[in-house]
């Protein structure tokens, strides 16, 4: 069995380090319930629908609550235990979006791979300029095999590729700014002070000088909010992140492989921020993985290189988020 007990304080320690995650605008759309009697975390998702207008079918959502998962699963196996999760474990029907057991120690093939628990807490998203030195090979084969041992596909594109994804984001940005009901919603998610969610206006970063690379700009100077400008690198290095098939249990894999990467690429110093936005709009992500057979389906443009940490984001309290059944609520 394992050193660590499941007491009251581990339990804490665990959702803790779930929740320390990235979601879509830092919304945080997961809630946990301990079944103490059989060592099992059930994840839900937050009953109140965070973006309505962003993510209507709540894809965005199962992708946080996928990153939540691989937080989850480091986490018990750095305190000893074996993670057995299990995604939709209803089904279609109402209930948790996941389960995690914690079957005893972990085995030997879980204790050989890097102790991603270590990379939880530094883990930042960086909306500012990057170096232009390349990300190594070996790192970005690290990076793929990680994606594809999670169920998910990720590849860097090439130049001409490359172009094409931040055309469709510069496209979705544009549409996003222009739509009154995504640019409120947009605003709804900067963060007032001593909030427990939300984007701080100083973890917002820049935006590119040059028009070339479309960083989102979740508020303006009519929202009171001046966003820096810089000059950020010409070729940016790109990761595409896709799944074969596009369901629900799709959605969460692809999150719990998006953390994955996040965090290996932050035990090599290697920065990373999201570029979600034309996953955001149905058309542009059909696009978004390319023609031709055996594309996938898109969930995440990642943009990655050398350069400054990005600043924390406010986290709700873990008394907060494992909670009782009776206020729990399956995703829509």
């Amino acid at each position: 069995m394992p050193g660590q007990p499941l007491d009251d304080g581990t339990a804490h320690a665990l959702v803790a380090a779930a929740a320390a995650a990235p979601s879509i605008h830092n919304t945080q759309p997961w809630r946990f319930r301990l079944d103490a009697a059989h060592r099992t975390f059930e994840v839900y998702a937050e009953r109140r629908h965070p973006l309505p207008h962003t993510d209507p079918n709540g894809r965005a959502v199962h992708l946080s609550v996928g990153t939540a998962l691989c937080n989850l699963a480091a986490a018990a196996v750095h305190l000893g235990w074996e993670p057995v999760v299990r995604l939709l474990p209803r089904g279609d029907r109402p209930g948790p979006l996941a389960t995690v057991r914690l079957a005893g120690a972990p085995r030997a093939a879980l204790l050989r791979r890097p102790d991603l628990y270590r990379a939880i807490w530094r883990r930042r998203s960086s909306r500012v300029p990057f170096l232009a030195d390349p990300v190594p090979g070996p790192v970005l084969a690290e990076l793929a095999e990680a994606a594809r041992s999670d169920g998910a596909l990720l590849r860097r594109p090439d130049a001409a590729e490359r172009d094409r994804l931040l055309a469709l984001t510069a496209e979705a940005e544009h549409r996003c700014g222009s739509d009154p009901d995504r640019r409120a919603e947009s605003r709804s998610c900067l963060a007032a002070p001593g909030a427990a969610e939300g984007l701080p206006v100083y973890a917002l970063g820049a935006q590119d000088s040059t028009g070339h690379l479309p960083m989102r700009a979740f508020a303006g100077p009519a929202d009171g909010v001046t966003t820096e400008r810089a000059a950020f690198e010409r070729d940016p290095q790109l990761l595409l992140l896709t799944t074969r098939h596009d369901g629900r249990t799709d959605w969460l894999r692809a999150g719990q492989a998006l953390q994955h990467v996040l965090l290996l690429l932050t035990l090599h110093g290697v920065r990373a921020s999201l570029l979600h936005q034309a996953l955001e709009w149905p058309d542009l992500r059909d696009l978004m993985a390319g023609p031709g057979p055996g594309r996938g389906t898109a969930h995440m443009l990642l943009r990655i290189g050398y350069g400054p940490a990005g600043f924390p984001t406010p986290r709700h309290p873990t008394t907060v988020l494992l909670q009782q059944p009776a206020v729990l609520s399956a995703a829509r």
